[in-house]
């Protein structure tokens, strides 16, 4: 089946049907995973899906009015019965008077970022191996007594757009999986932890060996936890908490909070919200990358930009209707699904590293935390306010010291981001990564 003709064939369906303007997203999957614990196999599960999305237009300028139906049906046969009852559905609804399809749309896309591994697609059996491997290699760490299982799995996933601005794209992405669990102690003194890979080609894909080992020593190194005295202390981030912070940011930063006034930092675009010398880089062009794609939900074409720069934010992260709401335009991070409409969503977003090892980062810190594992949502997006449970190690003296548990870190992100201090140990493996990083004046509420 060719995708970009059949999406074609379905707006031209939606003209048809009265829509003055339509587009329609395909998204065709399959994926498989294999879950082991304790030696045995317990799921196996393979899906595999087709979905349609048509989102079409009734009126024009400022008096658009806007409906999406969805389908698992291929058949261009159901083509015109979708298309009338999406067109009923948008003459039923109030008008969006920043609704509409791209202002500008890129025209046909044909990059490669090397999103799609060609090698053979493993089966059960492979992936079983791999999953086996990362937990007896947990359960083989000295102290690790159970396991919560290991995971391995594989997915494959084409993506098309076309829409009645002229717009036609289409690419394919590959990814490959593993995690593991492993717990350590007995009874209620019992602590867990985990690692996991994430990777669009299976050469990426980190050693499950050495996957389970850190996920088996990480577990054995929380064991008898301890609950410090409250107390205003620096706090340093884990690489793999750290990125949070950078969520928070782009959520801070997205343009339909923006739009809303619901953003701490609303009123800060062309200002200082990080340290001099700091840089956050949003790339949807990043070979290989888990986020990567040729264009947006919207048939933007992605651009590698800084976020922010020399500490200074730079720009709003935008779909289309956010960006005429704030009278700019779109940055192409339109984000859908074949079910809802887009939204503004970031890509491959990092914090470049700094210039000092984490050891060197916090070798001056006479008492400190060191958080390997946040809890809960605490939140708030309007004022900034932070407060989140935490576990991890106390720092004395430089270096990591007992671990600890059921804390509270607390403070505001505006000041949270403006106190923030980068390690050099920068790795891409979530999405939105961040080396480990220092925030200074954080309040810790234990004991």
């Amino acid at each position: 089946m060719n995708n970009p003709d059949t999406l074609q064939a379905l707006v031209e369906a939606a003209r048809k049907a009265g829509a003055d303007a339509a587009d329609a997203i395909l998204v065709n999957a399959a994926s498989l995973s294999v879950q082991r614990r304790l030696g045995k196999t317990e799921q196996i599960e393979r899906a595999e899906g087709f979905d349609l999305g048509l989102r079409v237009f009734v009126g024009e300028g400022g008096k658009l009015r806007q409906a999406i139906v969805s389908s698992t049906d291929p058949s261009p046969a159901g083509f015109a019965s979708l298309a009338e009852r999406a067109v009923a559905m948008a003459r039923a609804v109030p008008e969006d008077p920043f609704g509409g399809l791209a202002d500008v749309p890129d025209g046909l896309v044909s990059v490669d970022f090397d999103l799609f591994d060609d090698t053979a697609e493993p089966d059960a059996d492979a992936l079983a191996a791999r999953a086996a491997a990362a937990e007896e290699a947990a359960l083989a760490v000295s102290g690790v007594n159970n396991s919560e299982g290991a995971e391995a799995g594989f997915g494959r996933t084409t993506i098309a757009l076309a829409a009645s601005n002229g717009f036609a794209g289409e690419y394919r992405r590959t990814s490959h999986s593993i995690s593991v669990t492993a717990l350590a102690g007995q009874g209620t003194a019992m602590e867990r932890d985990y690692d996991y890979s994430y990777a669009v080609h299976l050469s990426d894909l980190e050693d499950a060996a050495a996957l389970g080992r850190r996920a088996g020593e990480r577990a054995v190194t929380r064991l008898n936890p301890r609950r410090p005295k409250t107390a205003k202390l620096p706090v340093v981030y884990d690489p793999r908490v750290a990125g949070s912070l950078l969520g928070h940011l782009a959520g801070a930063i997205n343009g339909a909070a923006v739009a809303r006034g619901t953003s701490f930092l609303k009123d800060k675009l062309g200002q200082r919200v990080l340290p001099a010398g700091l840089t956050v880089v949003d790339d949807p062009t990043r070979r290989r990358g888990l986020r990567s794609k040729p264009f947006d939900g919207e048939g933007m074409k992605g651009e590698r930009r800084a976020i922010v720069e020399d500490g200074v934010l730079t720009t709003w992260i935008l779909d289309w209707r956010s960006a005429r709401q704030l009278n700019m335009a779109s940055t192409g991070h339109a984000s859908r699904g074949t079910g809802g409409p887009p939204s503004p969503s970031p890509t491959n977003l990092w914090l470049e590293p700094g210039a000092v090892t984490p050891e060197a980062l916090m070798s001056d810190i006479r008492e400190g935390l060191y958080v390997t594992e946040l809890i809960g949502m605490g939140v708030n997006g309007l004022t900034g306010d932070y407060s989140r449970g935490a576990a991890g190690f106390m720092i004395r003296d430089g270096a990591l010291a007992e671990p600890v548990s059921e804390i509270t870190i607390a403070g505001n992100l505006k000041d949270m981001l403006l106190n923030l201090h980068p390690a050099d140990d920068l790795v891409f493996k979530r999405g939105t990564d961040a080396p480990t990083v220092r925030v200074e004046g954080l309040t810790v509420a234990g004991a």
